[in-house]
């Protein structure tokens, strides 16, 4: 007999405090934001790197290694095509 499925978030989450919080959407989007811009700051590629899904189509991927290399300034980006 198959588990029942668990509730999808409707919200953000922040940690703070080694527990979770709602947050909203801008909050958890700037948040994020600031992170990115930090990493750009230190200039240091190591920091950031994505994993895009093969399963998606070409446009969706084609943004994401965009972004990593052209916004992130980084080559840390891979997928699951091998497979």
């Amino acid at each position: 007999m198959p588990k029942p499925m668990k509730a999808r978030l409707t919200q953000p989450l922040i940690r703070e405090n080694g527990s979770h919080r709602p947050a909203t959407w801008d909050e958890a989007l700037d948040r994020v934001a600031s992170a990115f811009r930090k990493s750009i700051a230190k200039n240091d590629h190591r920091d950031f790197g994505m994993f895009s899904c093969s399963k998606t189509i070409n446009e969706v991927n084609y943004a994401a290694q965009k972004f990593t290399r052209s916004v992130m300034g980084t080559n840390n980006i891979d997928s699951c095509n091998r497979t």
